[in-house]
């Protein structure tokens, strides 16, 4: 099957473009969103929709004043919209990149699964913590969905929100010709530690610009099977190097102390092509919450493979202003406290913008559903390949298909996040928790164990959950779990 391409009814006015960006109080994605717009050769206004109003305002203030006191390519000019319809009308790009308050949900999806014993190092896209994630938010991005298909049904989607592949799958789900991508940078990063791989052991001067390779999977889960570099086929390298040193470490969890949270030694990478013979293409700690072998055993078996947690602390200090530790910080660059510089965030958004405008065409990764482009995974599930953006067009690019091992381990994820998002149709919790048991780290307990762990889930996060028919559960209702809590 070709993969069929998504094309608007008309094409993007590079030069008088409106821009909706939902979420659009966000510290961190907001601020690197002005300064690569304002980098961008396309020039328009920009609206900023979110239920922190405040935080879109100072935003709005942000972008600007980046625009009146900096040298830029692109001429924007931001507002703070205070209702969705409004935001929305007309628009020809949107971008949804949102998240609910983590210490009130994030740090209850890492703690209460810890108590399980189910250790996530990340907790945001699969397993317990990811699907609850997914739960919460799906049925807002369904609201999403059918506003746009009201007041913007030609636009572009650009969904940055965790987990992309549950998300993006939601946006199709309610409205099937929207015309969405779910975005992640996970294999850019792969394309750059192939570039320094090269540099450093073919003697290659390389950047990730010089990487080219077939991806395919699904998000945080994606995999290579051909990667050259400045044409140089790098597969020999991956057979040699395999059998390194480098690759082949083991780690001791002192030598993490002082260690980023976000720390990638690339060991489970090279455990994954050693054992199956297909190269990831994500960071080790998302591999390892799909390829849940490493989270077996003590937090030490995890660690020896230089891999850290992203603890709830680490999520709650990381919301609160005061203690975060981010370094975008939009108020000290305003009031003169911290020195800005106009710089990129290296993300593709506005190279995307750019090509569907009419401008040099290009090829990226990104999330969509599946209409081919994997040869052997379901079709209408969400799939992160390559495609071709050129104007007024993104098609997805032929990937091909996996060895039968590898195809396993993906598909069980597939059958989750269809599970979870059919479930969401009809708001049916029992269905919900029957998506939930087929997740690989739920596995590790037996039903009746799974059931509390759920439940109480539900019950710590109940005030995000009301689209949900809580009361209707027969799964909640036989939980001691959720029970106690009422």
């Amino acid at each position: 099957m070709c993969p069929r391409s998504h094309r608007a009814a008309s094409a993007i006015d590079g030069t008088d473009m409106t821009i909706t960006y939902i979420g659009g109080g966000s510290r961190q994605w907001a601020p690197k969103f002005v300064r690569d717009m304002a980098l961008s050769e396309l020039d328009g206004e920009v609206r900023l929709y979110d239920a922190n109003y405040e935080g879109a305002a100072l935003n709005a203030r942000f972008g600007n004043w980046v625009q009146d006191e900096h040298e830029t390519s692109g001429e924007w000019t931001y507002e703070a919209v205070d209702a969705l319809d409004a935001a929305l009308e007309g628009a020809d790009a949107v971008i949804t990149s949102t998240q609910f308050d983590p210490t009130e949900t994030f740090v209850h999806d890492i703690d209460i699964p810890q108590k399980y014993g189910i250790h996530g190092p990340v907790a945001a896209t699969i397993g317990p913590g990811g699907i609850f994630r997914a739960m919460r938010t799906i049925p807002l991005y369904r609201e999403f969905a059918a506003a746009i298909r009201e007041h913007c049904p030609d636009a572009w989607v650009f969904n940055f929100t965790n987990p992309v592949h549950f998300v993006t799958r939601a946006l199709y789900d309610e409205y099937p010709d929207i015309n969405a991508v779910g975005l992640c940078h996970e294999v850019m990063g792969t394309r750059s530690y192939l570039a320094s791989l090269a540099s450093e052991q073919l003697d290659m001067e390389a950047t990730r610009e010089d990487i080219t390779c077939n991806v395919k999977g699904i998000n945080h889960f994606t995999w290579i099977d051909e990667a050259r570099c400045q044409g140089v086929d790098l597969w020999p390298l991956f057979e040699d190097f395999v059998d390194a040193e480098e690759a082949n470490r083991v780690f001791e969890p002192a030598a993490l102390e002082d260690e980023s949270v976000f720390v990638d030694n690339q060991q489970v990478t090279w455990e994954l092509f050693r054992r199956f013979g297909i190269f990831p293409a994500a960071g080790d700690r998302h591999l390892v919450e799909y390829a849940t072998w490493f989270l077996n055993g003590s937090d030490a078996d995890l660690e020896r493979w230089g891999i850290t947690y992203t603890g709830s602390d680490y999520r709650s200090k990381h919301w609160t202003p005061a203690e975060s530790e981010q370094t975008t910080d939009v108020t000290a660059w305003l009031e003169g406290d911290r020195e800005f510089e106009l710089e990129s965030s290296e993300e593709v958004f506005a190279d995307m913008l750019e090509a569907l405008a009419g401008g040099e065409s290009f090829t990226t990764n990104v999330n969509m559903p599946n209409v081919g482009q994997v040869s052997d995974l379901e079709d209408g599930a969400v799939v992160e390949t390559n495609a071709l953006v050129r104007e007024n067009e993104i098609r997805p690019l032929a990937a091909g298909g996996f060895p039968r091992q590898v195809r396993s381990l993906i598909t069980t994820h597939v059958d989750t996040i269809e599970t979870i998002v059919e479930a969401a149709r009809t708001d049916d919790v029992d269905e919900a928790f029957a998506g939930f048991l087929l997740d690989p780290q739920v596995r590790t307990l037996q039903t009746e164990r799974a059931r509390e762990l759920f439940a109480e889930l539900v019950a710590a996060e109940e005030r995000y959950l009301t689209d949900w028919d809580l009361d209707g559960s027969a799964v909640l209702s036989e939980s001691s779990a959720y029970d106690s809590s009422h």
